[in-house]
């Protein structure tokens, strides 16, 4: 079994991370060696469940924090195993969000006595279909697990806050016609030119900038693929858009397909995947309580992040962690080590209740 060191310093640790290989649904030796590593410690309680592990203080302290990040990446991309240069430690993971996992697994080991109880949930597969989400399935069939009063979700956000995020629907638009041999296409209908209307209405759309707890969130909706065809001699009789449509958190997942069925009347619309949206819920004591104690810049959260399955079940919660969100997913993702060790002295501080988290 691979062995990792809690009471290593954060760079190292998350270079340790990196180097386990942990693409989604591939998960078990990274769960393993996160397992083994939090049992060490007396002042945890460890459940595992499929490869999602979960380790919780028990102080009886009048609040409680749950602080999540997930094991999984996307697939590698010639950018494995890890490489420490100059200031940045490069590597598949490192940014999304291994940095994060790093720090909360300090703390977790170095923080036996934090001013506020604290659950600790690593999880899988967070970067493929939301059914197969560990910390969703903890939600839907153990919530007792994420029970808290806020929540931290260690997503790369250049160590500062981003709030709430957007929601996702993903759907085909569809459509139909006949099939006939390209030498005699009139007999037949071209489903593929039908997608012209879908492709102008895709354009022309108005993508939305709504304000919420005074932060502007940007809307997305983008074709992704596009699939059709029988033969290079047969007019093809199905032919479909594949869509994203990222939308704000002022909008449930109902209303959002709503406004996909409305904007491609006409057109078969079938849902292939959908995640809520979060709102900020900045107004939320909790949540304003580490707002105010961090001290940073807050924004919106553009993407979908697991702070959603914090919010469908009364969790306040935000996304806080180091790295660069625009490199995540990258070839040449990385994060920055004062970043790596930033969070960690800010989270450090807010946990044991110093100064409220904010540096000196």
């Amino acid at each position: 079994m691979i062995s990792l060191d809690l009471d290593a310093d954060v760079v190292s640790l998350t270079a340790a991370l990196v180097d386990i290989p942990s693409e989604s649904r591939q998960e078990a030796a990274i769960a393993d060696a996160v397992e083994a590593a939090l049992r060490a410690y007396a002042h945890l309680d460890v459940v595992r469940d499929g490869h999602t592990v979960v380790a919780r203080t028990s102080l009886g302290r009048d609040s409680r924090v749950v602080i999540a990040g997930h094991l999984d990446t996307v697939p590698a991309n010639d950018n494995f195993p890890s490489r420490l240069d100059g200031d940045q430690l490069w590597g598949l993971g490192s940014c999304d969000m291994k940095g994060g996992v790093a720090v909360a697994l300090r703390a977790a080991a170095q923080l036996p006595e934090p001013v506020r109880d604290v659950t600790y949930v690593f999880y899988e597969a967070e970067e493929i279909e939301a059914s197969a989400n560990g910390l969703g399935r903890l939600a839907r069939e153990r919530p007792e697990l994420l029970a808290g009063d806020f929540a931290i979700l260690m997503e790369p956000s250049n160590s500062v806050i981003e709030a709430g995020c957007q929601g996702v629907v993903r759907v085909d638009v569809i459509a139909r016609g006949e099939r006939a041999h390209v030498a005699r296409s009139w007999m037949g209908s071209n489903a593929i030119h039908l997608l012209e209307p879908v492709l102008q209405r895709l354009v022309a759309a108005v993508r939305r900038t709504p304000v919420i707890d005074g932060l502007t969130y940007h809307e997305g909706l983008n074709a992704v693929a596009v699939s059709g065809g029988v033969a290079s001699n047969v007019v093809p009789d199905e032919a479909r858009v594949s869509l994203s449509y990222r939308f704000a958190p002022d909008r449930t997942e109902a209303e959002a397909l709503e406004y996909l069925q409305e904007l491609f009347s006409g057109f078969e619309v079938v849902v292939t995947d959908s995640s809520p949206a979060a709102a900020p819920g900045l107004d939320r004591p909790a949540a304003a309580a580490f707002v105010k104690a961090m001290g940073v810049e807050v924004n919106p959260k553009f993407g979908w992040t697991d702070v959603a399955q914090f919010t469908t079940i009364g969790v306040p919660a935000v996304n806080f962690g180091p790295g660069d969100p625009l490199l995540a997913h990258k070839q040449d993702e990385r994060v920055p080590v004062d970043q790596l060790r930033l969070t960690e002295q800010r989270l450090f501080r807010w946990l044991r209740g110093e100064e409220g988290g904010r540096d000196e």
